[in-house]
């Protein structure tokens, strides 16, 4: 990534608290390949309508990541029609799981002292009988990368928060499915994108007929941190070196 000089560097890449400046998690894990970014700016036309798509997913992943702030803190904000059916959905998992939360530990900036890194965590969370860090996200997957970002949550808030001990990812989602042959349809940032099954003829012949679009919910837990947490320091070290240059001007390194 280019930036213009060290106040631009230090904006996108970190925080500034109390007088230091720290890296955020989000940016050092961006080090890390990601196969399934490259095979969907392979997708598109050219870069330019890769990053528009891009965009337009980020903007519609804030609204329901704002929303559900909202609602998991106590209040019940308006909700954008266009993404009522995930929201909905959410609403019905959160009664189902009795999801309990701390309000002062959603969207909750924290700080790794000892290995200099800060980020901001979605919230902690009381589900079945358990604590632990519940990160929200709303991508067509659950991918092992998360693992890097929760991990190093939660080592930086271990020691900050009682009893602590474990991870989820919460995946929001909506689409429709074919009532004909049970291909789904899934519309982000002003694109549909149909998945079938590969090697199914049905759904690729299929003249599909689309249902209502329905929020989709999806809840994985990740209990064993610490070899992600290594992991993650991995990835810091080759992030450091990767911008040493910059790291050095602002006094990191």
């Amino acid at each position: 990534m280019f930036y213009s000089d060290s106040e631009h560097f230090k904006s996108l890449c970190g925080y500034e608290i109390d007088g230091f400046w720290y890296p955020r998690v989000t940016r050092i894990v961006e080090i890390k390949a990601k196969p399934a970014l490259y095979r969907f700016y392979g997708g598109m036309e050219n870069f330019d309508a890769g990053e528009k798509v891009k965009q337009q997913s980020a903007v519609e992943g804030t609204q329901i990541h704002s929303a559900i702030e909202k609602i998991i803190t106590g209040t019940m904000p308006e909700i954008p029609s266009s993404i009522e059916p995930s929201i909905k959905a959410f609403l019905e998992f959160l009664k189902q799981k009795n999801i309990q939360v701390d309000p002062d530990l959603v969207e909750k900036r924290i700080i790794n002292y000892a290995e200099r890194y800060a980020g901001t965590l979605d919230a902690v969370a009381f589900i079945d009988g358990k604590l632990g860090i519940l990160d929200i996200k709303t991508s067509q997957a659950i991918y092992r990368d998360y693992n890097l970002q929760t991990a190093a949550y939660l080592a930086a808030v271990k020691d900050l928060v009682k009893g602590i001990q474990t991870r989820w990812i919460l995946r929001i989602d909506q689409n429709r499915v074919c009532l004909k042959c049970g291909a789904i349809l899934r519309s982000k940032g002003g694109r549909d994108k149909i998945k079938t099954v590969w090697g199914n003829a049905e759904m690729k012949n299929c003249q599909h007929e689309w249902s209502e679009i329905k929020g989709q919910i999806e809840l994985q837990e990740f209990p064993y941190w610490e070899k992600d947490f290594q992991a993650f320091l991995g990835a810091k070290k080759l992030w450091e070196w990767e911008n040493e240059h910059w790291l050095t001007q602002v006094g990191y390194l």
